[in-house]
């Protein structure tokens, strides 16, 4: 798919609506419209890249970058741990099509508001 056709270039660029969550030169982070946990949230690098296959070393800092603002989201939306490690939140990446990946560019997703199970299917 070329970034063009690409449905998260376009939400990126405002082309499509989103719930955004979070925005920075980097990265934009949204709300799944297919949610699988009372917060599902997808923080995409606005560089297009198709997955973790194809990554770069120069894409290296970006996606320690994406964890970051994983951990900034989940602050903000009450899931991180306390001090007793108390709640938390899962992040996935899913990595080709077996794994469960459909839009073929990089995404985060950040899981959390519920117990989380393992294994998770």
């Amino acid at each position: 798919m070329q970034e063009k056709d690409c449905i998260f270039c376009k939400i990126v660029r405002g082309e499509l609506p989103s719930k955004k969550v979070y925005e920075d030169e980097q990265v934009y982070a949204f709300h799944d419209i297919n949610p699988v946990a009372p917060v599902h949230v997808l923080i995409v690098p606005k560089k297009h890249i198709v997955g973790i296959q194809t990554l770069e070393p120069e894409d290296e800092c970006l996606v320690g970058h994406m964890f970051y603002v994983a951990r900034k989201i989940a602050e903000q939306l009450g899931i991180a741990p306390d001090e007793n490690l108390n709640k938390g939140y899962r992040l996935v990446f899913n990595v080709g099509k077996d794994a469960g990946q459909s839009v073929f560019h990089l995404h985060l997703h950040l899981i959390g508001g519920r117990k989380m199970e393992w294994p998770p299917g």
